[in-house]
């Protein structure tokens, strides 16, 4: 490719030079120094487009290159790229108001869109006509949404300005609550208010009444129609980062008293993500408000994305290529977290632009969604301190290894491990969502965007070392939520073969088993060795019982021989004595005992004694 006069095309002969310098090295192996994907870093030595900032200094960094001297080209290429699109005829000349030389970018990237861009916001229209009337028919709505879900910009963006275009004497202030509440309230409300924040503030920390008064001030010279909206976006906050237990129940029963107080001019619309649902029910005033007043954030259909990709192009004096709309579509429908995402993979585009018109070429040569999961997640990893990294690694291992994608997620519970500090998990989760990587709703945790798994080149390396271990860890994870769900029964425990296998899985260097793994692990060993013990306990019994057998048999068979041995002898004994008893009886003269003793003798050696010879004998001795 000739570098010719483009200063893109310029700029990207000098990064193939570069790229020559370090010993041309794969774009495979750039990617794994780089953290990008191929298809992102050779796009940009491609010279269709100027690369970002970012991903130019990382192709400098995976090739060695002098960082800060690249960098500086980098901007003298984006000034010449500004001053030839500022030139007349060229493709940013005019803007949408007609402003020569300076256009507003028709997509907010990451960040969520403000009051000021009420104009470029699209494709929320009817869930911001929801939130509207629910709030004229009562003083009270809470929005749940799962992070990425573009809850703040509807709130921001979407209802604040309708709540304020509205007829009547309306005043609507969005805030934050921060670490202190009731400071925010008293910034935000001072100037309606006519006065500075610190007098406020006294006035609203001055019991549970406090707000309710606020508001009667500010709505009195409004007549009797006159309200005040608060719009509290991210109310999580309240339970994240307001530290005091006291002020925060201060703050939510102010809230609630401003609200059911007879003359009340208030009403109240709460942002909060939606895994913090569960905190907000727990609080016994605002639970038992939640049924009437919640409402939930749905993913996007179709015809609601393509308003939010062509109504900013639109409005922008921008088309879209057909091809670049089919890709957006299918890389986000259905993808909880993708929002944020997509409009910074959108934002891209547009830097990278030909003429009026955002195509396919420059979505790919941006990185596409892809490259804005990759560089997030990135930056992610580069903030973390090294606690925190293991437990980023274990947390992202576990959603890839047990099917974390987004829509089912995985539990909460199940990406906590036991060895690390339960402080550096949260610290991941809770960043990893404001960086749009995961999307936390309520107990459950999911991948933002499936395609993290194969754009992250540092996760996808996790995975590579892991691979022969993702199944039986799958497995574990399955076992031990099933015991949980039988309520911890000895049954379902593993044993055996099974438990050995499970252990050695543990003491392996992947991701670590989790809490609830860690337990059902402990309890399985442990009723293995009960059943060892009591095994062993029924075989000392049973050798016992033979014993015992056996020495009951030799004493019945000297038994039974002494008795039969008696039997036998008995007759012979007892002739001798009858004998005796027989002569003395007969020296004595006595005949009657005579006969008795002959006759029991004959008895006891003839069965039938009639028939023997002596019978005959004894009976004519007798007579004598």
């Amino acid at each position: 490719m000739d570098a010719g006069d483009s200063p893109a095309l310029r700029f990207a002969a000098d990064l193939r030079q570069l790229r020559r310098t370090a010993g041309n090295p794969t774009y495979r192996q750039l990617s794994e120094r780089a953290h990008y994907s191929i298809a992102t870093l050779s796009s940009a030595a491609a010279g269709r487009s100027l690369p970002s900032r970012t991903v130019t200094l990382a192709y400098v960094r995976a090739c060695a290159g002098d960082v800060p001297e690249w960098e500086r080209r980098w901007h003298e290429a984006a000034a010449q790229i500004a001053a030839a699109d500022a030139a007349p005829g060229g493709p940013s000349a005019a803007g949408p108001d007609g402003a020569r030389g300076e256009r507003r970018p028709p997509y907010a990237g990451p960040a969520a869109y403000q009051p000021d861009d009420r104009d470029w916001f699209f494709g929320r229209e009817r869930l911001v006509d929801e939130l509207a009337a629910r709030l004229g028919r009562q003083r009270l709505v809470v929005l749940f949404g799962p992070s990425g879900s573009g809850a703040s910009s509807v709130l921001r963006a979407g209802l604040l300005p309708r709540l304020r275009a509205a007829p009547g004497a309306r005043t609507a202030v969005v805030l934050t609550p921060g670490p202190s509440p009731w400071e925010e309230c008293a910034i935000h409300l001072a100037t309606a208010a006519r006065t500075t924040p610190g007098p406020l503030w006294n006035e609203l920390t001055d019991g549970r009444f406090g707000l309710h008064r606020a508001v009667r001030q500010i709505t009195a010279a409004g007549g009797g129609g006159a309200e005040v909206v608060l719009v509290i976006d991210q109310f999580e906050e309240v339970f994240t980062r307001c530290v005091s237990r006291a002020q925060r129940a201060a703050f939510i029963a102010g809230l609630l008293t401003a609200l059911r107080a007879p003359d009340s001019r208030c009403r109240v619309v709460l942002g909060v993500r939606a895994d913090f649902y569960g905190r907000c029910a727990r609080h016994p005033e605002l639970g038992a408000a939640l049924p009437a007043a919640e409402v939930f954030v749905a993913p996007m259909t179709p015809d609601e994305l393509r308003s939010a990709v062509t109504g900013p192009a639109r409005r922008a004096g921008l088309s879209v290529e057909g091809a670049l709309l089919a890709t957006v579509l299918t890389h986000a429908r259905g993808e909880a977290g993708a929002l944020p995402l997509l409009s910074q993979a959108l934002l891209e585009t547009w830097r990278r632009r030909r003429g009026n018109a955002l195509t396919l070429a420059a979505f790919q040569a941006a990185g596409g969604i892809e490259g804005a999961l990759a560089q997030a997640a990135e930056r992610l990893y580069a903030s973390l301190t090294g606690g925190q990294r293991e437990s980023a690694r274990h947390v992202f291992l576990r959603l890839a290894a047990l099917g974390g994608r987004s829509g089912g997620g995985v539990e909460r519970a199940e990406l906590y491990c036991p060895d690390d500090g339960p402080q550096d998990t949260a610290t991941v989760l809770e960043r990893a969502a404001r960086a749009r990587l995961l999307v936390l709703d309520r107990d459950r945790v999911a991948l933002a965007h499936e395609a993290l798994i194969h754009c992250w080149p540092r996760l996808r390396a996790w995975l590579d070392e892991q691979r022969a271990d993702l199944r039986p860890r799958r497995r574990l994870a399955e076992a031990a939520r099933e015991w949980e769900e039988l309520g911890r029964d000895d049954s379902a425990l593993y044993r055996g073969a099974r438990l050995a296998a499970a252990h050695r899985l543990a003491r392996s260097g992947g991701a670590r088993p989790s809490v609830r793994e860690r337990a059902f692990l402990e309890a399985s060993s442990a009723a293995e060795a009960a059943e060892i013990a009591r095994g062993a306990r029924a075989r000392r019994q049973a050798a016992r019982l033979r014993g015992l057998v056996a020495l009951l048999s030799v004493l019945l068979l000297v038994s039974v021989t002494t008795t039969v041995d008696a039997v036998r002898t008995g007759p012979a004994v007892e002739r001798p004595r009858d004998t005796v008893l027989y002569r003395e009886a007969t020296l004595s003269g006595d005949t009657a005992l005579s006969y008795e003793i002959a006759e029991e003798a004959v008895d006891l050696v003839s069965p039938r004694p009639a028939e023997h010879p002596e019978f005959g004998r004894l009976r004519r001795w007798a007579r004598r």
